[in-house]
């Protein structure tokens, strides 16, 4: 049913020296994926966090990339999907810092997406269901095409809504932070973690609607997620940004806390 109908959820998750970064909090959001899609995760919070710290353990990784998902199985081969078997895997492997910190701090380089992010009344948008993600492959595939390394996506309103499987955050010109209100997308764990530190920071964080217009009055831009940590951006479209002080204390705060020294 996962293959044929997209029923299918799942997590991404960091392990740093073989301890998962935020671990119970991926499993939970896992389970009300599930909900979303209307079944259960099929085991217990500390089950699930067990087995994925006993596949860190063999496959001997220390450094590693996590990914827990559960789907429906083939017992029916209809839309209807009660009598279906709920399958759930585990796979990591191997995930070292993707980039040089002084290569990293260049920031990266975003197309604006024509895809549309759909309302929540239009799709499970806060479920992380792999069916959601074929708009962002798109989206992806054409802005690689155009020598971009990711895509900006709005809303179906023409608001902002976040990368291709990452957050984003804009540092205005007033020195405040301001992030799009997540009401069609994952409110990211990275995320909310990110909005705690700058606000520890004495950042003031702003979750508002912006419009891609707004992007004029911001300075600097990054994005957050599992796998994009945090992550300079020099270019979005027509708008430029210089990754300076704010994001690399950001960059190297968040370095910092996933490896236990902050």
């Amino acid at each position: 049913h996962a293959l044929h109908y997209g029923s299918q959820v799942f997590e991404g998750e960091r392990a740093y020296g073989v301890v998962i970064f935020k671990s119970r909090e991926h499993t939970q959001r896992l389970r009300k994926s599930c909900h979303y899609l209307d079944f259960d995760l099929p085991v217990s919070d500390d089950e699930m966090d067990a087995i994925k710290d006993q596949v860190l353990a063999a496959n001997h990784i220390v450094d590693g990339y996590v990914r827990a998902f559960c789907w429906r199985g083939s017992e029916m081969m209809a839309i209807s999907a009660q009598e279906t078997k709920i399958h759930l895997a585990v796979a990591a492997w191997q995930w070292p810092s993707y980039f040089d910190p002084e290569v990293k701090m260049k920031g990266i380089t975003l197309d604006i997406s024509d895809w549309r992010r759909p309302s929540a009344d239009s799709a499970p948008v806060h479920a992380k269901a792999a069916g959601l993600y074929m708009i962002c492959t798109l989206s992806k595939h054409n802005a690689e095409q155009k020598g971009y390394q990711d895509s900006l996506m709005l809303d179906w309103r023409g608001y902002i809504a976040e990368a291709t499987g990452a957050n984003v955050f804009f540092l205005m010109k007033d020195g405040t932070l301001h992030t799009p209100t997540p009401h069609c997308f994952l409110n990211g764990i990275t995320r909310q973690t990110l909005i705690d530190m700058a606000k520890a920071r004495g950042i003031k964080v702003i979750e508002r609607h912006m419009k891609p217009e707004d992007m004029a009055d911001a300075s600097e831009c990054f994005l957050t997620g599992t796998a994009a940590e945090v992550t300079p951006v020099r270019q979005i479209g027509d708008y430029h940004f210089t990754p300076a002080e704010i994001t690399r204390a950001l960059v190297d705060g968040y370095a910092d806390l996933v490896n236990g020294r902050g």
